[in-house]
């Protein structure tokens, strides 16, 4: 499978740049924009960063033409392809190219100085991504080499566990009273607080023991009078009836 066509891709256009001839250096502590001559810059035109695969490219053309005056080739930022100056924000020095192999370094400077910080996180972000390709890269080569994550205890790790909670659960849980059992082997819900309980309800077909039929003699029918209506009470005998009568005409 061939591999995809890298594109080109734009990541930032300033507008308005100016371009500063920059004298050798003499020693190694870095460049100084008030050594150049700041109001005689040598061009002006606009910046555009290019990025095509890893690599970024750096373009100074003309506003209207769109020419292309210079171009530095970025491998990596921070490096020796851009370089800050010590004494300001706003300008820079690049290291251009010419295709041939010649290579000198100019300087840049931006108008605004919001366009230079746009300009320097426009290179951050571009091999910010480009490292961390690498990375993607180099785990799917070899995914055993990744970071494992390790769930055991280290030398000297303890845990800690509450016992005292656990027992007072399982008691709670063990002084649940059983439910009483009716007749017949059925439970029965216990009676509601402040209330009065039931009488138990008989199971179908079975008759309470403490409710019994009247003893029946040996010949003796039993009748509904007797089950259901009491006797009325026997009435005075005659006998008694004549001795209070004789007590009546004797008093007389």
């Amino acid at each position: 499978m061939a591999e995809e066509e890298e594109y080109e891709a734009v990541l930032c256009v300033k507008p308005a740049v100016h371009v500063y001839r920059v004298p050798p250096r003499a020693s190694n502590r870095g460049y100084r924009a008030a050594e150049w001559q700041l109001d005689q810059p040598a061009w002006s035109g606009r910046l555009r960063i290019t990025a095509k695969g890893k690599m970024a490219f750096i373009k100074l053309e003309d506003k209207t033409s769109g020419e292309l005056f210079a171009q530095a080739p970025v491998e990596q930022f921070p490096g020796i392809a851009v370089e800050s100056v010590t004494d300001s924000s706003r300008y820079f020095v690049l290291r251009i190219e010419d295709g041939n192999g010649r290579r000198a370094f100019i300087g840049v400077g931006f108008v605004d100085r919001g366009d230079a910080f746009d300009f320097n996180v426009a290179l951050q972000d571009h091999f910010k991504w480009v490292r961390q390709q690498s990375e993607l890269a180099k785990q799917a080569e070899n995914p055993e080499q990744g970071p494992k994550l390790d769930l055991g205890f280290k030398e000297g790790q303890t845990i800690k566990l509450n016992i005292a909670n656990m027992k007072k659960k399982e008691g709670a849980t063990g002084n649940t009273r059983p439910r009483p059992a009716g007749l017949g082997g059925l439970s029965l819900l216990p009676p509601p607080p402040g209330g009065k309980s039931s009488a138990p309800v008989c199971p179908s077909g079975e008759r309470p023991s403490s409710v019994s039929a009247p003893p029946q003699l040996p010949g003796t029918p039993i009748t509904d009078s007797l089950l259901a209506w009491p006797q009325p009470p026997a009435a005075p005998s005659a006998a008694a009836a004549d001795v209070w009568g004789d007590f009546a005409k004797a008093s007389g």
